[in-house]
């Protein structure tokens, strides 16, 4: 019956329209005829009339290209695409009846219709533009659909899931570097006697990257080094696991960072603060919450980690650099703002309604729904702003309060960060981050060469056999494939 009504409707609409496009052409030639044989002057019924047929048609006009836009979307547009073929009726009936006779009566009676068809064609406007990002989202999921299902057939997806699941991949490739260390402990070096003066000089440009990926780091390093206009101004703090240090040491030995970059490794034992009294994030992971990862909530602790520093940008490990970051020291943050970040939202999504349980009471009263959300990937936090405002008081608090995964899903460090610097986040210029190199095959190529960080979020992630094809190069460009563990380790570079 639903498909019966609206097969009707579109044919109602197709005769409407082309019902109307006869009438107007015929006013309109009368019109015409009417006004070559007489000299109306400006003012006069005939200038007035067709002034109003003109609004008449255009208006009647915009709407049945609403109509036309409408019946290809859901059923849940049949009510608007009713109202469309409502409003297109009454305008075009109004159109047949215009006359010189009738036009001081009728006039009123259009220019009413008209208003209402401007205000039903603006309200229109922003729902069918959310329509057409969900079906870009849409075919994204589809073209990904896509691409694994061709993998399945073609056996790849079996036959080399060595090859992109990055346990066992990167696994692989902190194996060979620890066999290294073994092999050859004195090439090496272990702790160093005392840290560089660079590592906690403020006056350089500082980063934080917390992962347990070696090669990702180092692609985030040397990309940003040669980026950068002053190279060695420019410091990296990485943080990983304690059993993945030794592999990043082994690395950066063999190949250290380009052009006078610096790079500091370190573990959680290089914190001594944090320990399970300190930390909700430490209990609740002794206590056997395997949602909880160390690693992504160790971004949590920059100000104590770094006592010294003022400004950190911290970035995602699967994140390209292809403009000099000094600027982001430059950012304006305002008196209040800890981070300043890339806004995600557009229309009623990436909104804090889908990060948060609204239906606790504290949700509630604490924050708006309609909220935009933020992104990591490229996070400029003002760390003497961050330990002014106590938001590591405020993220303790919420991890305890959420200890039962009541207010937010813990294996996602998002919603936590949105709940810590809740108003108080700036909008970061698109420029500076373009995300979504690992979902969306449809990025515009100009949005990705003028971005100073692209971002391979999402689960195509470029050291992978399934990354996209046309994004895979501006990744692999940067990894050293001088470094023998990566064909054997069956990385799909």
């Amino acid at each position: 019956m639903a498909g019966a009504r609206r097969a009707s409707a579109r044919r109602r609409a197709v005769v409407a329209a082309v019902i109307t496009l006869i009438l107007l052409a015929s006013v309109s030639f009368l019109l015409s005829a009417t006004a070559t044989g007489s000299a109306a002057a400006i003012g006069s019924p005939a200038s007035r009339l067709a002034v109003v047929q003109r609004h008449a048609e255009d208006h009647a006009a915009v709407l049945a290209a609403y109509t036309a836009h409408a019946r290809h979307l859901s059923a849940s547009s049949a009510a608007q695409t009713d109202a469309f073929l409502s409003i297109s009726s009454r305008l075009s009936a109004l159109a047949s009846r215009l006359s010189l006779s009738t036009v001081g009566a009728l006039e009123k009676e259009v220019k009413a219709q008209v208003k209402r068809a401007r205000s039903l064609a603006g309200g229109a406007k922003e729902a069918f533009d959310t329509q057409s990002k969900i079906q870009k989202l849409s075919d994204t999921v589809f073209a990904v659909g896509q691409q694994l299902l061709r993998a399945r057939r073609a056996g790849v997806l079996n036959a080399r899931i060595a090859a992109w699941s990055t346990p066992k991949s990167l696994h692989c490739l902190a194996m060979r570097l620890l066999e290294a260390r073994l092999n050859n402990a004195s090439a090496v070096p272990g702790d160093p006697p005392s840290p560089p003066p660079q590592f906690a000089d403020p006056a350089l440009y500082h980063y934080a990257i917390f992962s347990d990926n070696v090669l990702a780091v180092s692609v985030v390093v040397a990309s940003a080094a040669r980026a950068a206009a002053e190279p060695s101004r420019h410091v990296f703090h990485v943080v990983t696991a304690a059993m993945y240090l030794p592999a990043f040491r082994v690395w950066f030995a063999r190949r250290p960072p380009p052009l006078g970059t610096h790079v500091q490794l370190l573990s959680v034992s290089d914190f001594p603060f944090l320990n399970a009294t300190y930390s909700p994030v430490l209990r609740q992971i002794e206590d056997g919450n395997r949602d909880v990862a160390l690693l992504d909530y160790l971004r949590f602790y920059l100000p104590e980690m770094f006592p010294a520093l003022r400004r950190v940008v911290l970035l995602e490990d699967d994140v390209v650099v292809q403009r000099d970051l000094a600027g982001l020291w430059r950012v304006d943050m305002g008196p209040t703002n800890v981070n300043a970040a890339l806004h995600t939202c557009f229309g009623g999504f990436r909104r804090y309604g889908k990060y948060l349980n609204f239906s606790d009471p504290f949700v509630q009263e604490s924050f708006s729904p309609r909220r935009c959300a933020w992104s990591y990937g490229v996070n400029v936090f003002d760390l003497q702003a961050w330990r002014r405002e106590q938001c590591t008081e405020r993220f303790h608090r919420f991890m305890d309060m959420n200890e039962n995964g009541t207010l937010w899903d813990p294996a996602s460090v998002l919603p936590v960060g949105l709940m810590t610097f809740y108003g108080k986040t700036k909008p970061l210029d698109r420029s500076w981050h373009v995300m979504g190199l690992g979902y969306n095959p449809h990025i515009r190529p100009e949005d990705i060469s003028g971005a100073a960080v692209i971002h391979f979020n999402g689960n195509m992630k470029p050291w992978l056999d399934v990354a996209f094809n046309q994004y895979k190069h501006l990744w692999t460009k940067y990894v050293d494939t001088e470094m023998e563990f990566l064909t054997l380790c069956n990385f799909g570079l």
